[in-house]
């Protein structure tokens, strides 16, 4: 049964007030006696601690707090009681201590340090997920019966079949803008009929796969680092390992291939609904019919165009779907931490994207494709 520390005022010889403690004064037994002596106020001379046979730093505090704000002295102390006090009287607390805060500039410094650090350390857990799907690879390149068809089947559908919808809607509102407004600033010289050349060049060549890639960042990558996140929370990818099944393999791989041949695909039908839509708007604010309009793209467009938009989807499909599984890869603590490693999975896939086709466009340019 648990005893509960207990006092009493009594008299000293002076008639001074004297403040008795008695039972073990420890952190599951101090609290009831904490309380009654906060609110009960008055003056102590003295605190006997000569009925209590056993103290730990809880109890050592409050008596030190009792003594500092009563200026009293301490009586029946045993050694071990006093040893304790006299080490938490050391002590320059008085309540809830904040960080201490460092001049700004060392606070940037540290800022930028710690970022650093952080993206250091990303680099080298990145390259190791490389590796992982590498090795992966192989070994399904060695012994095809491991790949799983089945995965690779249902991610195709998630990734390309599932979102032809909101892009070819994004696609054909996008190619509205374009030819729309590359009309008004056309006609300033007018060359309004320059409008099929930019909105066909424009949208196979850059726009078409971009505008895919940056929705199927948002749409599927997310997708990817959520799921996989919520099954390295939930420790099935543990039992997976256990079992003898590689989670690169039956998760990643399927994705990524998912994604790598998909994305062409969606690349190259979101520029047709793109050209539909400039051929949609340019037949009512141009009065070019739509299907001369389709026709002009025909022969205005040079067909290393297509190739261009063709080329890249392939790699922006194989940044989406890494970023999204490395993220995912990586949740470890708690399910906030699976929203905010989606997050990163968007954020990090949209601006390699856009990076990777600046590097193409250099690329295509310096080739004569241009």
């Amino acid at each position: 049964m648990r005893v509960w520390a207990d006092f009493t005022i009594e008299q000293d010889d002076d008639g001074r007030p004297v403040l008795a403690l008695s039972g073990p004064l420890t952190v599951s037994s101090i609290g009831v006696v904490d309380r009654a002596l906060r609110e009960r106020g008055g003056e102590i001379a003295a605190i006997d601690l000569a009925a209590v046979p056993e103290i730990d730093t809880v109890g050592a505090w409050t008596v030190w707090r009792l003594l500092r704000d009563h200026n009293a002295e301490l009586v029946g102390a045993s050694n071990k009681a006093q040893r304790l006090i006299a080490a938490v009287s050391k002590s320059k607390g008085h309540g809830e201590q904040g960080a201490e805060q460092l001049p700004p500039a060392q606070r940037t410094a540290q800022g930028v340090g710690r970022l650093v650090a952080t993206w250091a350390q990303g680099a080298v857990q990145g390259i190791g997920f490389l590796g992982a799907v590498l090795v992966a690879w192989w070994s399904i390149v060695r012994s095809p019966s491991r790949m799983r068809w089945l995965a690779v089947v249902r991610q195709a559908e998630l990734v390309g079949i599932s979102a032809l919808g909101i892009i070819g809607l994004m696609s054909f509102l996008v190619g509205i803008v374009i030819a729309q407004q590359g009309a008004v600033q056309l006609s300033q010289f007018g060359a309004e009929m320059l409008t099929v050349n930019l909105t066909g060049r424009i949208a196979l060549r850059e726009l078409g796969v971009l505008m895919t890639a940056i929705m199927v960042a948002g749409r599927s990558g997310s997708s990817f680092a959520a799921q996989i996140g919520t099954m390295k929370l939930t420790e099935e990818i543990d039992a997976m390992r256990t079992i003898g099944v590689s989670p690169v393999e039956a998760l990643v791989i399927p994705r990524i291939l998912a994604s790598v041949v998909m994305m062409p695909l969606l690349g190259f039908y979101a520029a047709i609904a793109a050209i539909v839509g400039g051929a949609f708007i340019s037949a009512f604010t141009l009065g070019i019919p739509f299907m001369t309009f389709l026709m002009r793209v025909q022969e205005v467009v040079p067909l290393h165009d297509v190739w261009v938009g063709l080329v890249k989807a392939p790699f922006f499909g194989l940044i989406v779907a890494m970023s999204g599984c490395y993220q995912g890869m990586q949740v470890k603590a708690n399910a906030e931490e699976v929203g905010l490693r989606t997050t990163m999975a968007v954020v990090q896939a949209i601006f390699m994207v856009i990076v990777l086709d600046a590097f193409f466009a250099v690329f295509f340019t310096e080739v004569g494709w241009g």
